[in-house]
């Protein structure tokens, strides 16, 4: 299958530049007024009927084979399974183990997180009713002013 794909990778890129070049090689279409008035066309190598019917025919083979292959190289790629599965995120280290009440305050590896925060006002509660304080993730761990 790998092989498959650098022959028609090859096939494609060879078309493109052959296209390139034929398109390069065409005349205007001013310059057939040119030819018109004997402008030498008759001693060219195609004939007196020029080498625009022989580059337009080529270039259009050529842009067919190119979009075949261009065809054949997008099956392949939504063909084939990716090889790994999931997010950048889903991949993610885990997070590290919360620190201990002992340990160092989370508050200060956040810059400008040194500074004391004013305390909740409202009802007192007893320790065994106060639920966890989980840091908050995102824009809500950015200082304000």
């Amino acid at each position: 299958m790998n092989v498959l794909l650098t022959i028609v990778l090859a096939v494609q890129m060879l078309s493109a530049l052959g296209m390139i070049g034929l398109i390069l090689l065409q005349h205007g279409k001013g310059a057939d007024m040119g030819a018109a008035f004997g402008s030498g066309a008759s001693g060219s190598l195609f004939g007196a009927t020029g080498s625009a019917n022989f580059l337009s025919r080529t270039t259009a083979i050529l842009a067919a084979v190119f979009f075949a292959c261009t065809l054949v190289l997008a099956y392949f790629s939504h063909s084939v399974k990716p090889v790994s599965t999931g997010s950048v995120l889903e991949r993610a280290a885990p997070a590290a183990p919360a620190a201990s009440a002992s340990g160092p305050n989370p508050a200060n590896q956040i810059p400008g997180g040194g500074t004391p925060v004013p305390a909740q006002q409202g009802p007192a509660t007893t320790p065994a009713t106060t639920a966890p304080v989980v840091p908050a993730s995102g824009a809500a761990q950015i200082p304000t002013k």
